[in-house]
Formats: C-alpha cells, sequence, structure tokens
C-alpha cells in the first residue's frame, strides 16, 4: 500500500510542477521582455509590478469566443491542443529532481523514453495546420515538421554522447556517476542540445513557423480562446522540459553544494537559468529565415555534434 501511495504522491507532485512550473516561466517572460524593451503594458494589471498579467491574460483567452472554421476537420482541430501539451507532462515524470531516487517514475532507458516522448510534440502542430483547412496555417504546420526533422539527429546525438560517457541511458543513473570534470569536455555538446531543443520548441530566433509577417500565425492561425491557451502553455511547458533536460545531462542537475538537501533547489535554479536564456534570446535575436534555420542545423550543429560524440568515445577509450 505505501508503495501505490508513495507513486500517487510522487504524480501528484509532477502533475503541480506543471501546471506551476510553465505559468511561471510565462509571468517571467512578460517581465523580462519588458524590462528589456521598455515596454510598460505588463507592469500595469494588478499594481505592482503588474503582477496580476498572468491572471488577466487567463481572464482575456477564457472570455474569447472558442471558433472552429467551417471546412476544418473538427475532432482533429479539437484534439490538436491537447497532442501538442501532454508529452510535455509524461517527460517531466521521468526528469530527476533530487538524490535518492527523487523523481516520478524512473524510466531504464530515460533518455531514449524521453527523446521519443518529445518528438511527438511536433504532430499537435502538424494536426492543427491540417485540420485548419487554412493554407497558411498548413505552412506553418509543415515548417514544423521540417525543423523537427532537422534539429531532432544533433539532439540524439549530443544526448548519446552524455549516455556514453556515463555508461547508462537512465537520467537518474547519469546523475549518480555525475562527475564535475564532464561540464568543460561536455559543454560544446550541451550548447549544441540547448540550441536543438530551442530550435524545436519554435522559440526566437527559430521561430519561422509561426512568423507573423509570412503565414500570420503559422499552424495556430485559427485557433482562439483557451484552445489557443493550450498551445502557448505547451510552449511554456517545453521550456521547463529542455531546460530541465539540460540542466540533468550537462549541468549536473540537482548536484551542487549540500546536494543531499538542497538538491532540488539546486535543480530548479539551474532550470530557471536556462528558461531565462530562452526568453533573453527571444528579445535579443532576430528571426532566421526557413532556409537558414535549416543550413545552420545541417551545417553547424550536426558537425558539432558529431564531433562531441567522438570526442566522447576517445575519451571513454583512454580512461578505461
Amino acid at each position: 500500500m505505501m508503495d501505490v501511495t508513495d507513486v500517487l504522491v510522487r504524480l501528484a507532485a509532477v502533475l503541480v510542477a506543471f501546471l506551476v512550473l510553465p505559468l511561471l516561466v510565462g509571468q517571467a517572460e512578460h517581465k523580462v521582455m519588458a524590462h528589456m524593451q521598455g515596454r510598460l503594458g505588463p507592469m500595469h494589471a494588478g499594481g505592482f509590478h503588474g503582477w496580476a498579467q498572468l491572471v488577466a491574460d487567463g481572464v482575456k483567452f477564457a472570455q474569447k469566443e472558442d471558433t472552429v472554421p467551417a471546412g476544418a476537420d473538427r475532432r482533429v482541430f479539437q484534439l490538436a491542443p491537447a497532442v501538442a501539451l501532454v508529452p510535455y507532462l509524461v517527460v517531466l515524470v521521468a526528469i530527476p529532481i533530487g538524490p535518492d531516487g527523487l523523481v516520478g517514475q524512473a524510466v531504464d532507458a530515460g533518455i531514449f523514453f524521453v527523446l521519443a516522448v518529445l518528438g511527438i510534440g511536433v504532430l499537435g502542430s502538424l494536426m492543427a495546420g491540417w485540420a485548419s483547412a487554412n493554407k497558411y496555417a498548413l505552412l506553418g504546420g509543415l515548417r514544423a515538421a521540417a525543423q523537427l526533422m532537422a534539429y531532432e539527429l544533433p539532439l540524439i546525438l549530443t544526448a548519446a554522447s552524455v549516455a556514453m560517457a556515463a555508461g547508462t541511458l537512465s537520467l537518474p543513473g547519469i546523475l549518480d556517476g555525475f562527475s564535475w570534470w564532464w561540464v568543460p569536455w561536455q559543454l560544446v555538446g550541451g550548447a549544441v542540445f540547448f540550441t536543438a531543443g530551442l530550435a524545436e520548441l519554435q522559440r526566437p530566433p527559430f521561430d519561422a513557423p509561426v512568423a507573423p509577417e509570412e503565414i500570420i500565425f503559422g499552424a495556430y492561425t485559427e485557433y482562439s480562446g483557451l484552445r489557443f491557451a493550450l498551445f502557448l502553455l505547451a510552449e511554456y511547458a517545453g521550456i521547463v522540459v529542455v531546460s530541465a533536460l539540460t540542466a540533468v545531462l550537462f549541468l549536473g542537475g540537482w548536484h551542487g553544494p549540500a546536494a543531499d538537501r538542497l538538491g532540488p533547489l539546486w535543480m530548479l535554479l539551474k532550470t530557471g537559468a536556462l528558461s531565462f536564456a530562452v526568453i533573453w534570446a527571444r528579445v535579443a535575436w532576430p528571426r532566421l529565415r526557413a532556409d537558414q534555420i535549416q543550413k545552420f542545423a545541417w551545417t553547424v550543429l550536426v558537425p558539432l555534434a558529431l564531433a562531441q560524440l567522438a570526442l566522447t568515445g576517445i575519451v571513454r577509450v583512454v580512461t578505461a
């Protein structure tokens, strides 16, 4: 009975984190962009520092009319937001946040599991684009699929490099065997992994699939109200997941001073710092064209990921 209770408590904790952390990232994005771009709007709702901006956004989306295009495939159109969102919840279950097996559910082949599940999220964009009966939405969905195929390879190669260094595919196992000397020689792989994850989330500067100047808002053009809000929630949940995975694989996850007591705090701080970097990139970098995005993946990130994998193999042989 205790085992069942323990599992339920862990899953409840993951669900709470899934509902809270993406909203905090969304609130932080409003504030960071307001400061960096001198935008006063997000600083007014609720008084001090615009603390109620997130509440105001939620009320706004709830009041908007939920429309479905006349020519749309209604079932697929309505299901797409959930398909985009749920994979991030599933991935959070497998991410360790502290020592002594503090994880929702340990998975033996954790790296393969999380990467496979993350790849499902793009189906939400494809479903939304195809079902909307809108040529701009369809073009946005196809761009998202092409971007996923390009950036999935460096993402997998750099994750494989960490698995090779640790000698295990288990995420808790990787952290149990973590050594700080990994960080310098896995640094390039970490940068490639984080950048590829940013591209898969279609975040700036890799947001060509939703470029409003070209294709209105890509696959999500026909969405409104709470369904559109679910796509935004999926985006923020993706930021949390990619940041947490980068922290686990390349920055030691919960490792830090007094990790036995402060492990979850270190994990939260590293995830938060990387999430801030995602927001900063949106403000600081101009959008790449679709062809530039593809070229960057195949001519820069893939060779760097292969070089990192080769370096890891050499180090493993030399230190064996």
